[in-house]
């Protein structure tokens, strides 16, 4: 690729990637009341904008809280019936999978839906069945775990990198169906999605961390290797889908070139995967607050105030 192309590439994917950090904190500020009510200078200066070659912002805004709202509904049937679900998130580095967990999460209650993200195995954890250290943190009923990488490290990056064996990795291939089988005759609902991006688009994503303070931590030493081995990871991952995708847990493939179609391409999907409905909640009714006569509220100290900078 040319220097000017590239470069062009480049400083259209770090604009990509601002509005998209605006547009994250505008997700948690926007609901679906306020949307339709916004002026129609702000509306249009705020969401018509069309970042890059990306879908329309005010269609990805009205789609991803029409979608939350039905997650919201899908988060009281799993509590209502005491399902059990547990969604795993794979795919290359830059994918994308932190942000479709994030959107997911946004507005569901962390008691419920949970997020596990576990670091390297410790020495112990090495020694260990392969599957133990990922079983404490299933659901019990009632609960969503969504698992940022998972048990299936083994068959990329511990494989890629030479973490482990290969009479390892078959072992892992041969163990695996029989272990989601077992989930799933337990009544854990199991599902499975890859994020797939092109060799350019990582590589214009990891530029964009290299280049921007606010993202450089998101870049390890091991992404860096990874990128270097882009062929050996798509062998990998090639292998993997094709001995891991069972009846009774399959693979589901997102596109995750465009951020904001991947996000809700895959909340979508969710939504249709698990049949849920409208659970009835009694009416909420505030109750007065109790006013006890001999109360007196006492003035805080003014050293432990925080100062009004802002």
């Amino acid at each position: 690729m040319a220097a000017g192309p590239d470069r062009q590439s480049l400083q259209g994917l770090l604009h990509d990637e601002m509005i998209d950090g605006i547009d994250e904190e505008l997700e948690l500020e926007i609901d679906d009341d306020l949307l339709p009510r916004l002026p129609a200078g702000v509306a249009d200066e705020i969401l018509a904008a069309d970042a890059g070659p990306g879908m329309d912002r005010r269609r990805y805004f009205s789609e991803l809280l029409r979608l939350q709202r039905e997650l919201v509904k899908l988060q009281d049937w799993v509590v209502y019936r005491g399902l059990k679900v547990v969604i795993l998130f794979e795919g290359r580095d830059a994918a994308g999978k932190g942000g479709v967990i994030k959107r997911m999460a946004q507005r569901l209650n962390p008691r419920i839906c949970r997020t596990v993200a576990l670091s390297a195995p410790t020495e112990r954890e090495r020694s260990q069945w392969y599957f133990q250290r990922y079983v404490p943190h299933l659901p019990g009923a009632g609960e969503i775990v969504l698992f940022d990488r998972s048990w299936y490290n083994r068959a990329g990056v511990e494989r890629v990198m030479g973490f482990c064996n290969e009479a390892d990795v078959q072992e892992f291939f041969r163990s695996v169906p029989e272990f989601e089988r077992m989930l799933v005759r337990s009544g854990i609902i199991l599902l499975k999605y890859w994020f797939s991006i092109t060799d350019a688009q990582q590589n214009l994503r990891f530029l964009m961390r290299i280049h921007d303070p606010l993202k450089q931590w998101k870049l390890s030493p091991m992404d860096l290797e990874s990128r270097r081995r882009w062929e050996e990871y798509t062998k990998a991952k090639e292998e993997m889908l094709e001995r891991t995708h069972i009846p009774e847990a399959p693979w589901w493939v997102v596109e995750g070139n465009d951020k904001k179609r991947a996000r809700l391409n895959c909340i979508h999907h969710l939504l249709q995967q698990i049949p849920y409905g409208e659970v009835e909640h009694a009416p909420i009714a505030l109750p007065a607050r109790e006013h006890m006569p001999d109360y007196a509220r006492r003035p805080v100290p003014a050293e432990l105030n925080v100062p009004k900078i802002f």
